[in-house]
């Protein structure tokens, strides 16, 4: 059957610009933001996807992708090929759903990013959960001290502290969390637990490195203290958290880091505590793409079933 046959005649000059396929290659190169990722995705060599990228910028007449050191990122252009592009791939998926007389199972890989301690000792070892459910659906979990942009497609969902702002996103608060002063037995048998707020002056802290601090809702001690001597700073609050166990001094801690250490204890936890809310967020052209879905949903059930957890209720 000849080409004219296949497509109609009055379409078939804008279908054959470029190939379908590439589509599903940009889609891949966006989401990787790497040549050798998105090949390995596809089961193809990273010069084929190079050259079929080039092909269909080509066929495009525009400038899909800048490459930096951090990756491939999207031109102006790209940004409006990825919106018409995911809406392809989700009408594809429903047209699949339609037909298969049965709910397609839901698969691929999603980028969720969030804070360093959050990520690495709260979300991470409860993600094999979403996983037993969904054997289909991957995860990138991207831990940062400073605001990753979703308008960017550095990452598909933000889970932040304060609320992030930027066009086209949408953010909804999900929870909230306490912190607490911690410190170590060793600690304590050394210094002595401190038995008022008064006593506090007398002790050494832990905590955030003030001038390199990117994110100011982290500056938690300041909402209850000021000119504590302050014995070991990091950005990290991970090591703030082992310096802590270590004996160097108090820190504030989330719940979700120090409430179940054995290592640590409290320290005047009915006098002082502070909290900060959790934010979900996404970009509005995700919002609508099954495995997007799923990971937000499973997202907002884990913040309510760990409600009282995060409070320390």
């Amino acid at each position: 059957m000849s080409t004219s046959e296949q497509i109609p005649r009055s379409l078939a000059p804008e279908l054959s610009r470029f190939d379908w396929d590439d589509i599903a290659l940009f889609l891949a190169l966006v989401r990787h933001r790497s040549l050798s990722q998105a090949a390995k995705s596809l089961s193809l060599t990273h010069s084929t996807v190079g050259r079929r990228i080039k092909a269909l910028e080509a066929a495009l007449g525009t400038k899909l992708f800048e490459r930096t050191p951090s990756g491939f990122l999207l031109t102006d252009r790209g940004e409006v090929l990825l919106r018409e592009a995911e809406g392809i791939e989700a009408h594809i998926g429903q047209i699949a759903q339609m037909f298969s007389g049965e709910a397609a199972q839901v698969s691929g890989t999603i980028r969720v990013a969030t804070m360093e301690a959050f990520g690495s000792l709260y979300l991470a070892p409860r993600l094999a959960d979403l996983y037993q459910r969904h054997p289909s659906v991957r995860v990138e979990l991207v831990t940062a001290a400073h605001w990753v942009n979703l308008s960017k497609r550095e990452a598909d969902v933000l889970i932040s502290f304060p609320k992030p702002r930027g066009h086209r996103i949408t953010a909804e608060k999900v929870g909230e969390f306490a912190l607490f002063l911690y410190a170590s037995h060793d600690y304590i048998e050394r210094h002595g637990m401190p038995e008022t707020v008064e006593d506090l002056k007398d002790h050494l802290f832990v905590d955030y490195i003030d001038e390199l601090v990117v994110i100011p809702a982290v500056r938690w001690l300041s909402d209850v203290l000021r000119g504590q001597e302050t014995v070991f700073r990091s950005t990290s609050l991970v090591a703030q958290y082992n310096a802590t166990i270590g004996g160097m001094g108090i820190s504030m801690q989330p719940t979700f880091v120090a409430r179940d250490d054995p290592r640590l204890v409290p320290v005047l936890p009915d006098r002082i505590v502070v909290k900060r809310d959790f934010w979900l967020s996404v970009h509005d052209d995700l919002a609508h793409i099954p495995r997007v879905r799923l990971v937000l949903d499973f997202l907002r059930d884990l913040f309510a079933e760990n409600e009282e957890f995060l409070n320390n209720a």
